[in-house]
């Protein structure tokens, strides 16, 4: 039996998105013998079914680019804008699923990505999906595609800003993507040599941080590289933001809810907003030193996906196509060491993987002299 699959790429964008639609397409159609339909900007493009045909053509040179030939969003298949209101267009993309006679559909995202891909299977859709993302959060795989090639572009930032910062004698703060969780910020913080590493997961104490920065002043180091994820709190930010949460758990009745969520979400809309560039200032007038604000932000997307991303994108890829040969749906294709697992989706979606307190890149950090502000 011929197999129809169709294929979207949903999120963000993230180097490896086209080395794995080729990894698909290429094994789906040249070893098994699939037909490849793809789906425009994510699941909107698959709720106005605008498809893509994906043959050898198409596939041929992808392998290198960065983004995604098939386009990606953010929408939602339960709330989609439609005409200006949010509309729950599960049914369409039911229909629309069907109207392509399609197998499997094969979702290439995100966290995000792998609740809707969820909700898309708890309404009999068989759906795989691939984890893709430079934070590196995807609950149950190793890694993430996308994730290699961010680390070494922020981590070719800090050595470049080195010079910089000891030619002027400055501090230098450096933000680098990462809202929940800091895998990004701490890899390249220590791949770079950054001073002091800034994480979500590690409430700071901003005097804690000019400590370190003025020790190193005393040991004739007139200069420091400050590495700080978009999401790091410092202690009171992280206790107003957790009672702000508890009190959205605890409200009883749909207008205190509302009221909590909106509070939650000033909250956090406040601190994501101007949080690093109050960072700098903070440290100048604790230190003396002057303190100079970078950051990163879509750079950290962008380019041709590094040779280990390729790699990863192909091998999480070609597993997929053998899962849909097996007709085994319901899951997400994870990295396990040199081999790949097929995870229920039950255990994906909803979960992050965050930096545990005990990981060893923290403690080799920490051995070697860097301040996490704690």
């Amino acid at each position: 039996m011929i197999r129809r699959v169709g294929i979207l790429t949903a999120g963000g964008d993230s180097p490896g998105l086209n080395a794995a639609i080729r990894a698909v397409g290429k094994s789906a159609q040249g070893h098994h013998g699939m037909e490849m339909i793809g789906f425009r900007d994510g699941f909107r493009g698959l709720m106005e079914n605008r498809t893509m045909r994906l043959d050898g053509n198409v596939l041929s040179g992808i392998l290198t680019l960065g983004g995604t030939i098939l386009g990606t969003s953010r929408d939602k298949p339960h709330r989609m804008r439609v005409d200006g209101e949010t509309v729950d267009m599960t049914r369409t993309i039911i229909e629309n699923y069907r109207r392509n006679r399609l197998d499997v559909l094969i979702c290439l995202g995100g966290g995000g990505t792998q609740k809707n891909a969820l909700h898309l299977q708890q309404h009999g859709l068989n759906v795989i999906t691939l984890p893709k993302t430079i934070d590196n959060d995807v609950a149950q795989t190793d890694t993430t595609f996308g994730f290699d090639t961010a680390l070494g572009i922020a981590t070719e930032a800090i050595d470049r800003l080195h010079s910089t910062a000891h030619s002027h004698h400055r501090i230098i703060v450096v933000e680098i993507m990462g809202h929940r969780a800091g895998w990004l910020a701490l890899g390249a913080g220590i791949a770079g040599g950054a001073d002091v590493i800034l994480l979500p997961e590690i409430p700071y104490s901003t005097e804690r941080v000019a400590q370190a920065i003025r020790q190193r002043v005393q040991s004739g180091k007139t200069f420091s590289i400050v590495a700080v994820a978009e999401g790091a709190r410092s202690r009171e930010q992280a206790e107003m933001i957790a009672a702000a949460r508890k009190q959205k758990m605890e409200a009883s009745s749909k207008k205190e809810k509302k009221r909590a969520k909106q509070q939650l979400a000033s909250l956090e809309a406040h601190h994501s907003g101007n949080h690093t560039v109050q960072l700098s200032e903070q440290l100048e007038l604790l230190t003396g030193l002057e303190s100079r604000v970078t950051i990163l932000g879509h750079l950290q997307r962008g380019g041709a996906p590094s040779a280990a991303d390729r790699l990863l994108a192909t091998r999480l890829g070609t597993a997929c196509t053998e899962l849909v040969a097996a007709g085994k749906y319901g899951v997400m294709v994870a990295a396990r060491g040199e081999q790949t697992e097929a995870v229920a989706l039950e255990k994906v979606a909803g979960q992050k993987k965050l930096v545990p307190l005990d990981h060893p890149w923290v403690i080799s950090a920490k051995r070697v002299g860097t301040s996490f502000g704690d």
